[in-house]
């Protein structure tokens, strides 16, 4: 069993397109619209920004968790959290062992939470 797919809200796919497509560093692999359905490639899952869709909370890993909210902060994007470290790996249970986890949060176009993810030594 796999993930698929994750849905997210969005109230406007061209707005939604752009931010994510900034984000993600990738245009959108699919529209229909009709109905309002847009979707992104997450590395083999699907993330659909779906007019209909409740807000979900998405964590998306970054190379740079600080790098990544300097770029976005430029832009305009809020930021809610500055990164900060969430715990260490002193295994390979979660993440590769001896790094650091980094989270930061921003608010997308669409004022859904989004994490951003990176391990760091």
């Amino acid at each position: 069993m796999g993930l698929v797919q994750v849905a997210q809200h969005a109230e406007d796919l061209d707005r939604a397109a752009a931010f994510y497509a900034d984000l993600l560093g990738a245009p959108p692999t699919a529209r229909f619209d009709p109905p309002g359905l847009l979707f992104f490639d997450l590395d083999g899952v699907r993330l659909l920004l779906d007019v209909g869709a409740p807000s979900a909370l998405l964590y998306l890993r970054v190379d740079d968790v600080a790098e990544t909210i300097e770029r976005l902060r430029a832009r305009g994007v809020v930021v809610e959290s500055e990164p900060h470290v969430i715990f260490r790996h002193d295994d390979d249970t979660l993440g590769p062992a001896g790094t650091d986890e980094w989270h930061a949060f921003v608010r997308d176009s669409e004022g859904n939470l989004v994490g951003l993810v990176s391990q760091r030594p």
